[in-house]
């Protein structure tokens, strides 16, 4: 029977980040005496946050591989600095022209968050099925985008928040070591692996734990607007710089696939912890931290309910008008691609259903899955 409901909750996008984020926001709101019986159980599910953040991004950083061939290392680049160019763009405006810095609800600090950290997993599973060898590849480079670091350069070029070098450093150094253990040994990062889904839950239920209820509710169409924002703008930025690198790189028009940007428009479960991280370093964020983290929650399902849709229509709409993977695939392995990389693109592949497990997702990652 527990099971039956573990499956079912599994079929909820996002389900190991948000539905313990929600089950620990249920709790402080209505017994947060629960939490404070001291011992193991308070600093495993009410101040575990750090230390539970700090091990997420070790195993994250563990996954991060630069042993992917060029083009797929330069699609990989392209789309993470579209995602990031227009995230800060957009969120870096909101915080300089807006009245209080907020716009419709929506706070610079969630924009910046979630429309820059895009849904490995899915962007994985969705590329399995729809993508092309350096589609594949590209989640090397993308997994730089896990956690709060890209939004700490923004915050922090921007002057909206002091991130001392050694506090920054300090926040970073975890993904860091994971990437340099990761690189040099197979078993550190196959040992290491496991931990990105293994610890979601636990870091979530600790920032629902810091939450109020009541913000979530008060921030649910504020993160519906988020969401659509990010498949909006983000999404749209990441296929335009798509299609200008194949312009750039003369791709011929049949092989000018962009699938890649449209599987970027979701957001990631774990940009879910970047307020927690960024309050942690900078308290000056921690009032609205409740708010944001309901934001970038609201966001992630969201997006990935309209995500897998988008690539469906959109590799269909290519193939009808001459662009498919297979051809991409022909013309990089001529011109020096990904030989090492798996080909399993199918041109004829029906639409993906939206909603996805996160064992399924994680499942259907050959690297990298977040």
């Amino acid at each position: 029977m527990l099971d039956s409901a573990f499956r079912a909750i599994g079929r909820i996008p996002g389900a190991l980040m948000v539905v313990p984020l929600f089950l620990g926001a249920i709790v402080n709101s209505f017994a947060p005496g629960i939490l404070d019986i001291g011992s193991f159980t308070t600093a495993l599910f009410r101040d575990g946050t750090a230390v539970l953040i700090g091990l997420f991004f070790l195993a994250v950083g563990s996954q991060i591989s630069l042993k992917t061939a060029a083009p797929s290392l330069e699609k990989g680049a392209v789309l993470l600095v579209s995602k990031f160019g227009i995230a800060a763009a957009v969120g870096l405006s909101v915080a300089f022209f807006a009245p209080g810095g907020v716009l419709w609800g929506l706070l610079p600090l969630a924009i910046i968050a979630a429309m820059s950290n895009s849904n490995g997993s899915l962007y994985s599973a969705l590329m399995q099925q729809f993508g092309s060898k350096t589609d594949k590849g590209a989640i090397s480079v993308l997994s730089i985008n896990d956690g709060p670091f890209l939004t700490m350069i923004a915050l922090g070029v921007a002057g909206f928040a002091q991130f001392p070098l050694d506090a920054l450093l300090a926040a970073i150094f975890p993904m860091i070591l994971g990437f340099v253990l990761g690189n040099l040994s197979p078993l550190a990062r196959n040992f290491l692996a496991p931990g990105q889904s293994l610890i979601i839950p636990f870091v979530a239920f600790a920032i629902g734990a810091g939450i109020d209820f009541s913000v979530l509710l008060t921030s649910g169409l504020a993160g519906i607007l988020l969401g659509l924002m990010t498949v909006v703008l983000s999404g749209g930025a990441a296929i335009l710089g798509v299609y200008l690198w194949h312009k750039v790189r003369k791709t011929p028009r049949p092989a000018r696939n962009v699938v890649s940007g449209v599987a970027e428009s979701a957001v990631a479960g774990n940009a879910i912890a970047t307020p927690a991280a960024l309050a942690a370093i900078d308290p000056s964020f921690a009032a609205i931290q409740g708010e944001a983290t309901a934001q970038i929650a609201t966001a992630v399902v969201v997006t990935a309910f309209i995500a897998p849709f988008l690539v469906a229509f959109i590799s269909r709409w290519q193939i009808k008008h001459g662009v498919t993977t297979t051809a991409e695939d022909a013309y990089f392995d001529a011109n020096g691609s990904p030989q090492a990389l798996p080909d399993t693109s199918d041109t004829t592949a029906q639409p993906v259903s939206p909603v996805f497990s996160e064992n399924e997702l994680e499942l259907s990652t050959t690297e990298n899955p977040r």
